[in-house]
């Protein structure tokens, strides 16, 4: 067994065995491992060493627990390829091995949060437009929104996915836009309009042998036509004239292609995935009331406030004295706020910089790389971020998807009273400091588009 090294942290097997749930199981012969590297978002990477039969869902919990992240079953295994600007979360049952496998000496996989992952399970209206969705005959071109995503997980079903799309000819820097949809057997193209006759089709690519990316610098690699351009690629080492490329004319179509992809080759499997985190939650349900250790059953409410403490029985006395306790530290904390702010025009020391704490703050990042962070993590409703202002020195923004779209809004200092406040409703509702915002509006629309759900984070491995 190999040993640590000061340059990478090296996981051992034993530490594997504990959350792979194969490995401690009856198996015949040796246990075979293999090395591989994982990236996060600062571009330092990690080796692991796992079992060949390892899935990509279990690698990420491994590194959930080894770096220390809430496992929220949001977090994905990315396949990058830089070269070539594409990238894609593999599904939770994918083989790690057997993925590193098809991949150059120039690809990497990152750790990331990607909130959209199955996020057609939770909202499945908000996928495929009824145009975009065609049936076969026996259908009688109808299908009631409710049985949508039954039709697409049943393989005995025959939906299809059509429309019109920029396609990238082979070997050539030029681009067409043609009438393509999306089959259980492949993806097809019509030579003649909208035409769907077998005389009119041609195969672009299949799908029991391909894998979609999305493509992250379409318009400079590729010269896409929009920013919304996605990949076909073959599931071995491939060169970039064997890439079918493909663009939409908007971000919602993008996505309706890609997880029709997804569904239309893992089928039931996918939903499966999906379901596996919540049936844990099920069954930890059905158990009694957790088990609390000695110390805290031993906790009792105490009153200070003359001069020998007493032990408060009154449950209702016990809650109203911690929430006195808790509004008087509150306000000591306002008061040194005030005492030692340097300015009137300046926040104190604590509320100037307890933000920076967060795991959603991420200080002086421009608005390219805010969009970046959003686009990467699954462009969900409710995600979130906040950063310091370009703009303005003395302010902060906070950057919101909704809709797939990214909006900006900017926090202001404001004084009252001698004391500095934020908002970002021009004083209408006020706060100490960025943490009391963010835990107001994950409980409270008010003047934003939707709930702060989703915070963007980035973890270092």
């Amino acid at each position: 067994m190999p040993s640590c090294s000061p340059d990478c942290c090296l996981l051992h097997a034993v530490e594997v065995s504990s959350l792979h749930p194969l490995a401690n199981s009856n198996m015949k012969g040796p246990f075979l491992f293999q090395i591989i590297k994982i990236f996060s978002e600062d571009g330092m990477g990690k080796v692991v060493e796992i079992p060949a039969d390892m899935t990509a869902r279990d690698l990420c919990q491994l590194l959930v627990y080894k770096s220390h992240c809430v496992d929220d079953n949001s977090w994905a295994l990315v396949e990058h390829h830089p070269l070539l600007g594409l990238e894609r979360c593999l599904e939770d049952h994918e083989l790690v091995v057997q993925v590193q496998a098809s991949m150059t000496s120039e690809s990497r996989f990152l750790f990331r949060k990607n909130y959209a992952k199955y996020e057609f399970f939770r909202n499945p209206l908000n996928f495929f437009p009824e145009h975009m969705v065609a049936w076969c005959q026996e259908t009688n071109g109808s299908i009631p929104p409710s049985q949508l995503l039954q039709n697409f997980l049943n393989s005995s079903s025959c939906p299809e996915i059509q429309g019109f799309l920029y396609v990238k000819e082979m070997g050539r820097k030029s681009w067409k836009k043609l009438f393509v949809f999306l089959r259980r057997s492949g993806l097809y193209f019509s030579t003649k309009g909208t035409s769907k006759e077998p005389r009119h089709l041609q195969l672009l690519a299949d799908l029991e042998d391909s894998n979609i990316f999305t493509v992250t610098a379409g318009k400079k690699l590729h010269s896409a036509p929009t920013d919304y351009e996605f990949c076909i690629k073959p599931n071995k080492r491939t060169e970039l004239k064997e890439l079918r490329m493909l663009c939409t004319e908007d971000e919602q179509s993008r996505t309706s292609w890609i997880t029709a992809f997804r569904l239309f080759k893992y089928g039931i499997v996918l939903y499966q995935n999906y379901k596996i985190p919540q049936q844990r939650k099920t069954l930890l349900s059905h158990f009694s009331t957790p088990v609390r250790s000695v110390s805290e059953n031993s906790l009792v409410a105490m009153d200070f406030s003359g001069r020998i403490g007493r032990v408060i029985d009154n449950p209702v006395e016990a809650q109203s004295a911690a929430m006195e306790e808790g509004n008087a530290w509150r306000k000591r904390s306002q008061r040194m706020n005030i005492l030692g702010s340097p300015s009137p025009l300046h926040p104190s020391l604590l509320s100037s910089v307890i933000h920076r704490t967060q795991l959603w703050f991420h200080g002086r990042i421009t608005r390219e790389e805010s969009h970046r962070m959003i686009h990467q993590q699954g462009q969900v409703d409710g995600l979130f971020l906040l950063r310091d202002s370009q703009s303005n020195p003395k302010a902060f923004v906070l950057t919101l998807c909704h809709h797939q779209k990214i909006k900006h809004f900017q926090i202001l200092l404001c004084e009252e009273d001698g004391q500095i406040f934020f908002s970002l409703d021009e004083g209408s509702t006020k706060f100490t400091d960025l943490i009391q915002l963010v835990e107001f509006y994950q409980l409270n629309r008010g003047v934003l588009p939707c709930k702060l759900k989703h915070p963007c984070t980035l973890v270092a491995l």
